[in-house]
């Protein structure tokens, strides 16, 4: 018996035959495949009271108040019938003077720490999200002493599967490129409750590089060119760019080995697996002088405007070449010695939107045996994570050359993430990966785009057909956005299905989730959510939900090549202007207008927000649901001002003046009063993001840097000429307060410019001037170290109630 289990545990014994008989119908034969490294990690775990300890250190950052009420214990895999779990039993000594109310019993400190948030959720009606969409609602927690108590015989589940993986590697930039340990500790305690036991741990990773090549006499100076700057660390690891926003200092090295070091010691405590990085063949320039014999190929352009080689075509070292696994040992140990050790599962993603040279399986398979060779000479247990976007991305990987990468590591030493699997499921397609192990994970998000948006049905039945389906060999599931702290919902509901062995029935799921999510709910506020259910939370259309709307990602276009045509009623689409319908059309002369995507009737969205409105008086000061609020009104008024942005088109048509003067002006105002809104609410400021860049900084220099940073990626991202515009321009747009007063709106602004001037002096519109004056503006911006507030102002109901009648209740009110 574990030592940390008391005489008084009955209960944990009493569930072990139902959890034997349990297990035995939910393992897949992937499970078999990974169990060496499902056992050495078990055996390598620290120790019982490390993980004790971590846990309630998170329970008393969670909920300071009750930080007696909860006991924790770690129990063995023995006693939760060979899997994960964790056990929630009434304490045998509640009712004496200070005894804890509940004890939590798990086999791990995340499995503790997944416990108290299924109790605190499942039992007193709390949610925890992220501070940015509302943080967590415990206000519904009763006092110490009078927490509810659970059924006598006490409350078991276990995991069907044994990972709960986390990350996407481009969230390292997207999201987390400015974090401290203070915003760190905070994820790592959400990782914890929601259950993720197998997170992406990528910070720092630099200064390993750094110490490595200086190993292979690369100076540091010769490796300024090499890194992106602290923005785009992301894509200079994946091969694709080089010194695009560089170079990083060493103050920069050593702060972020540092703060790698406590992420790792964090989740090493909670008893989590961290994924480090591998070796992917990515190299700096100066290696081909030192090794002039070494294969190394320089790759074709990757987003720049006219093949930049100061930015893209970098050096790939061929993977048959003796130096990559040496190159990739040394690598491996010097993240054991710095690190003390490690949890052996390395991510890996050498073709990751880079095409191979060569399509022959054999050769495939040759460079796929050395990619691993290349980890296990580092670590004999090594353990490739793959991310499974290439296969999705790429069309060169057909399924003889797929099943000749997957094949060329032995059967459980190589995992791949099923990443886009609520929309286009790979295992479906390939025999489950061709017999190899995979996480199914759910993409959801591009870029932290902030939209509205999710597929709840897919979240709750995907994994579990994956894991049931004939053969399977699923180890896991995942969550694999490129950006976080958006659609709490989606990630509330995903996190769960890490525990749940059966499809959930959304409609029931989320008639309780109002409730958690505010502490108070009424009819108003279930239909609101019923409604969101069947529109925005249910786009089955299977496209790539990159956000697109007018506001963040302004045409760049001559508006003759945007046709509005007359439409038909599709059950689509559905605009809001005199009551005629429309359909937009892109003359398949110019690529350069992606269409905002839309999949609901925004007459019903509408409608949700009023109900959520009606009750807002005795919720306005949740946090919750001023973020929820704020969040749907923005959405109904992005949607509206596309098409405000057509009836602008329509107008400059018709050489219409007065109309497009009307309606340019009517979207300047819509924009401004979005940026009122969204100054409500510190999940939609500009100003954090900004200032936490500056933060990191220790010198003048470092803060115009990283500010710059900051600035580009959300706005042009890559690089320009004066008349050309980035490929990658607004790939990270956000709805943010200050961005569109300060931005958004004075490029619209430029673009209805060029418009009437077009109109007004008789000649065609001007796409070039417009493309300079646009391109300068941006560039000027990037540049800019304007200040933007890191505090909420006004009121959420107020403005929301505010825009709801001024612009959604009776929108053609605005009609010419």
């Amino acid at each position: 018996m574990d030592s940390a289990i008391s005489s008084s545990s009955s209960f944990f014994f009493i569930i072990i035959i139902f959890a034997v008989l349990f297990s035995a119908s939910s393992s897949t034969i992937g499970v078999n495949h990974i169990s060496q490294i499902l056992k050495t990690n078990d055996q390598e775990r620290a120790p019982n009271s490390v993980q004790v300890a971590a846990s309630h250190g998170l329970l008393s950052r969670l909920l300071p108040s009750h930080s007696s009420s909860f006991d924790f214990q770690i129990i063995t895999k023995e006693q939760c019938g060979g899997k994960s779990c964790f056990i929630i039993s009434n304490h045998p000594s509640f009712g004496r003077n200070g005894a804890p109310e509940i004890r939590i019993g798990g086999s791990s400190g995340v499995e503790l720490s997944a416990g108290l948030h299924w109790y605190l959720k499942n039992w007193c009606g709390a949610h925890i999200s992220w501070d940015k969409t509302g943080g967590a609602q415990l206000f519904s927690v009763p006092k110490p002493g009078f927490l509810p108590l659970v059924q006598a015989s006490g409350i078991l589940i276990q995991r069907p599967v044994p990972w709960n993986y986390y990350q996407n590697a481009v969230a390292s930039s997207y999201t987390f490129a400015w974090w401290d340990w203070q915003r760190w500790e905070k994820e790592i305690d959400w990782m914890a409750v929601q259950g993720i036991n197998l997170p992406l741990a990528f910070t720092g990773q630099e200064a390993i590089w750094q110490k490595v090549f200086q190993i292979i006499n690369i100076s540091s100076s010769e490796l300024n060119d090499f890194f992106g700057g602290p923005a785009f660390l992301a894509w200079s690891r994946m091969g694709n760019l080089h010194g695009w926003g560089g170079p990083l200092p060493q103050s920069w090295f050593d702060q972020q080995l540092s703060l790698q070091k406590k992420i790792l010691g964090r989740m090493y405590e909670l008893g989590m697996t961290p994924v480090l990085p591998a070796f992917s063949g990515n190299v700096p320039a100066a290696l081909k002088s030192i090794y002039p014999s070494a294969k190394i190929a320089r790759l074709g352009n990757w987003f720049t405007v006219r093949g930049d080689t100061r930015w893209c075509c970098t050096y790939l070292l061929d993977a048959m070449d003796p130096l990559f696994v040496e190159i990739g040992k040394a690598f491996v140990e010097m993240q054991i010695k710095e690190y003390g050790r490690s949890s052996h599962i390395y991510n890996c993603d050498t073709f990751d939107e880079n095409t191979p040279p060569v399509d022959d399986p054999e050769y495939i398979s040759s460079l796929g045996a050395a990619i691993f060779r290349a980890m296990q000479s580092g670590d004999a247990d090594a353990v490739w994570l793959m991310q499974g976007w290439l296969f999705s991305y790429d069309p060169f990987w057909r399924p003889e050359q797929m099943k000749a990468l997957l094949h060329s590591v032995p059967i459980g030493k190589l995992v791949v993430l099923d990443l886009f699997a609520e929309v286009k499921p790979l295992w479906i397609t390939s025999e489950q990966f061709f017999g190899v192990p995979f996480f199914r994970c759910m993409l959801h998000n591009f870029a932290g785009n902030i939209e509205m948006y999710g597929v709840l049905d897919a979240i709750a039945s995907g994994p579990v057909e994956a894991r049931t389906s004939e053969n399977s060999t699923m180890v896991g599931v995942g969550m694999s956005m490129e950006g976080i702290e958006q659609n709490p919902v989606v990630y509330d509901l995903m996190s769960e299905m890490a525990f749940r062995h059966d499809k959930l029935d959304v409609k029931t799921w989320l008639g309780l989730y109002p409730m958690r999510r505010y502490g108070s709910s009424d009819s108003s506020i279930q239909d609101a959510w019923s409604i969101l259910y069947q529109t925005i939370y249910n786009c089955t259309d299977g496209a790539y939900n990159k956000n697109r709307d007018v506001i963040v990602a302004f045409p760049d276009v001559d508006p003759f090549s945007i046709s509005v045509e007359d439409a038909y009623m599709s059950g689509k689409h559905q605009l809001m202007m005199e009551g005629v319908l429309h359909r937009v059309l892109l003359k398949e002369a110019t690529e350069s207008y992606d269409r905002p995507h839309i999949w609901y009737l925004t007459s019903d969205v509408i409608h949700a927000l009023g109900l959520l409105l009606a009750n807002g008086d005795d919720l306005a000061e949740s946090n919750t649901y001023r973020y929820d609020l704020i969040d749907l009104t923005r959405q109904a008024l992005a949607k509206y001002a596309n098409e405000v942005f057509l009836k602008i088109i329509e107008y400059y048509r018709l050489n219409d003046v007065r109309g497009v003067t009307f309606y340019c002006q009517h979207f300047l105002d819509l924009v401004t009063d979005m940026d009122t809104l969204l100054a409500c609410h510190e999940g939609f400021l500009l100003g954090p993001w900004l200032e936490s860049s500056k933060k990191l900084a220790q010198t003048q220099e470092q803060k115009i840097q990283f500010e710059w940073n900051a600035r580009t990626q959300i706005t042009m991202w890559f690089d320009n000429t004066e008349e050309e515009a980035s490929l990658l321009r607004d790939y990270g747009n956000k709805y943010w307060s200050g961005l569109l007063r300060d931005y958004y709106g004075p490029r619209a602004a430029v673009y209805f410019k060029h418009l009437l001037d077009s109109l007004e002096n008789g000649v065609g519109f001007q796409l070039k001037a417009w493309r300079r004056e646009w391109i300068k503006l941006t560039n000027d911006w990037q540049k800019s170290v304007k200040i933007f507030p890191v505090r909420s102002t006004g009121d959420a109901l107020g403005t929301s109630r505010w825009l709801y009648e001024k612009y959604l209740r009776k929108p053609d009110a605005y009609a010419q």
